[in-house]
């Protein structure tokens, strides 16, 4: 994937360089101190993916990403978390604290990969057939899966797909995170911010802010706390 770095601090852009060079899958197309300069060279340059940090002068973060291409994804780097929220609510991949360790880095791009395949135009593209009262079908490469919904940790949302998680797989099926939550049970289903569905059922801790599925931390939004606080605690 061809990418490029938008931070205004140079030992940040210097930290995520250096990452970005021991990855083979990622080629560092630029390194850019403000949005603008960014925004300008992605006007003649393809770009496939942004490191985007979110506080800086002149045009944040949170504000550029509104002005990205569907087509790029982005992975906002923060030394912030209460950040965590807005990227869900902009699309974005994933979001990086720093300093940004190498081993969470690496999971994000390979995160990035999965959805840029899924978003090429040459990619086979799944389909959410039926949802009956215990599982839903969904369709790929020519066969139905039936996934019940017992082994549905969460359900996340991705630009005009939805990624189903289980415990031992991912299906990616073509369809809104609103449509898939108009049709699942409340009683075991429920939406906690603008990306993700989880299973009350499967959630193994919680605070405040986050919850915790394995090894998926999902923050609640805020539009969302006090409903799922209420029915958690209640």
């Amino acid at each position: 994937m061809r990418c490029i770095i938008v931070d205004d601090e140079p030992l940040g852009r210097k930290a995520i360089q250096l990452l970005v060079k021991e990855t083979p899958t990622l080629k560092l197309l630029g390194s850019f101190g403000d949005a603008d300069s960014a925004g300008t060279f992605m006007l003649e340059n393809r770009v496939d993916l942004v490191f985007l940090d979110i506080r800086m002068p002149g045009i944040d973060g949170i504000e550029f990403a509104k002005t990205i291409s569907k087509e790029t994804l982005v992975i906002f780097t923060t030394a912030f978390p209460q950040y965590a929220v807005e990227s869900y609510e902009l699309d974005a991949i994933d979001y990086l604290l720093k300093p940004v360790e190498p081993e969470r880095f690496q999971k994000a791009v390979e995160k990035a990969c999965d959805y840029f395949l899924l978003l090429s135009p040459k990619s086979q593209k799944n389909q959410l057939e039926t949802v009956t009262q215990n599982h839903i079908f969904v369709k790929s490469d020519r066969r139905f899966f039936r996934i019940l919904f017992e082994n549905i940790l969460f359900i996340e949302g991705l630009k005009d797909y939805i990624i189903i998680h289980t415990h031992d797989k991912k299906i990616i099926t073509k369809t809104t995170i609103k449509a898939i939550h108009e049709q699942l049970p409340p009683d075991i289903f429920m939406r906690v911010n603008k990306s993700y569905i989880v299973n009350l059922n499967r959630i193994e801790s919680f605070d405040v802010n986050d919850i915790f599925i394995g090894k998926s931390e999902i923050a609640i939004g805020s539009t969302y706390k006090d409903a799922f606080l209420g029915r958690m605690l209640n």
